[in-house]
C-alpha cells in the first residue's frame, strides 16, 4: 500500500492529478477539503476558503498539527489500497506523514496568472473571487511559523517531487506517467 500526499499552490492542478491517479491507477481518494466541508456544514457555517482555513487551523490547534491528515491516513490504512491524501497544507502534517515508510509527498505548482485563470474558469464555491482576493488568499496560506497552520511554500519545499503544471492537461498526464 502506497499513500501519496498532495500539496500545491491554489489552482495548480491538484484535482486533475487526483482524477488521473484515481481513474487510471486505482488510487482511493481522501480529501482534506471534504473533511473540512463536513465539519463546516455540521457547524452550519458558510463554505468558502476563509472558513475552511479557519476551521482547519482550529482543528490543528486543538488536536495537533497533523490531526486532519492522520484521520484520513487511518481511513486509508484500513482499506489496504493505494491512496491519495490531498490538500496537505501544514508543515506539521508533512512531518507526521513522512514518518510512515509508505508515504510520498507530491507538490503541484504553476505560474500564478495561469492558476488564477484556471480558478475563475472552474467556478467552484471558493473561486468566485477577484485576482486581488486570489493573491491575498494565496499569501495567507504561503508562509506561517506555526506548524499547525497553512504554509504551502514550506510544504512544497518538503515534497519528494514537484511538478510544474504550466502546460496542457496532456503534458501534465505525461509528467505523471513518467513518475
Amino acid at each position: 500500500m502506497k499513500i501519496l500526499g498532495i500539496t500545491w499552490t491554489l489552482a495548480a492542478g491538484k484535482g486533475t492529478v487526483v482524477e488521473y491517479l484515481t481513474n487510471n491507477k486505482g488510487y482511493v481518494h481522501y480529501s482534506v477539503r471534504q473533511f473540512l466541508i463536513k465539519e463546516i456544514e455540521k457547524r452550519k457555517l458558510t463554505v468558502n476558503r476563509d472558513t475552511m482555513r479557519e476551521i482547519a487551523n482550529e482543528l490543528r490547534t486543538t488536536f495537533g498539527p497533523s490531526y486532519i491528515v492522520e484521520q484520513l491516513y487511518l481511513q486509508a490504512e484500513k482499506t489496504g489500497k493505494d491512496a491519495i491524501i490531498e490538500s496537505i497544507r501544514a508543515v506539521g502534517e508533512v512531518k507526521a506523514l513522512k514518518k510512515y515508510p509508505n508515504f510520498f509527498l507530491l507538490a503541484i505548482d504553476a505560474d500564478q496568472k495561469r492558476r488564477y485563470e484556471r480558478a475563475i474558469s472552474r467556478g467552484s464555491e471558493t473561486d468566485h473571487i477577484t485576482r486581488e482576493q486570489f493573491q491575498a488568499q494565496e499569501q495567507a496560506e504561503m508562509n506561517n511559523s506555526d506548524e499547525s497552520k497553512q504554509n504551502l511554500s514550506q510544504c512544497i519545499q518538503l515534497a519528494d517531487l514537484v511538478i510544474q503544471n504550466n502546460g496542457t492537461i496532456e503534458q501534465l498526464y505525461e509528467q505523471l506517467k513518467q513518475i
